[in-house]
């Protein structure tokens, strides 16, 4: 059985659809896509079914990512039964997931740049009340900590 990840944010049109349009790419470039899931998802429902952030998809495209096939959708506390890790962009999500899903299940919540050695700070800001700038300074703070990631992952699934 692959090991699954889902990425969540508010929304689901902007930062976990970056990450994990980032995460697959690496993954791929890696040869573990058969190996890890990658999905993601909001906490709230007011985007369900739309696509990402047209901001969203033009970032990803400026730096040779297809972020087109991106549908939003709702993590649920019975989500968690689809995951191995949930990968929270900010303390805020951390706190409503921990919530949903109690002390058991919340144990497999953790903040997307506690992977990145490199962050100053914990959260990966939500973007969307910003201009372009604030988008690419997003995918930046993703794809360094998605790197990480891919360290933590590559070693549990090799284990």
């Amino acid at each position: 059985m692959p090991f699954r990840i889902c990425f969540v944010c508010l929304g689901n049109i902007c930062r976990s659809p970056i990450a994990e349009v980032v995460m697959r790419s690496l993954l791929d470039k890696e040869g573990l896509a058969d190996r890890v899931e990658v999905s993601s998802a909001g906490t709230g429902d007011w985007h369900i079914g739309e696509r990402a952030d047209h901001r969203t998809i033009a970032v990803l495209e400026r730096h040779g990512y297809d972020g087109s096939a991106h549908r939003a959708r709702q993590f649920l506390a019975q989500s968690i039964d689809d995951c191995d890790l949930v990968i929270a962009m900010d303390q805020a999500n951390v706190t409503t997931l921990q919530r949903m899903l109690g002390n058991d299940d919340g144990a497999k919540v953790r903040l997307l740049r506690e992977f990145d050695p490199n962050a100053t700070g914990s959260d990966v800001p939500d973007p969307y009340y910003g201009g372009d700038e604030s988008f690419d300074e997003v995918l930046t703070m993703i794809e360094s900590a998605c790197r990480g990631l891919l360290d933590y992952v590559r070693s549990d699934v090799d284990a």
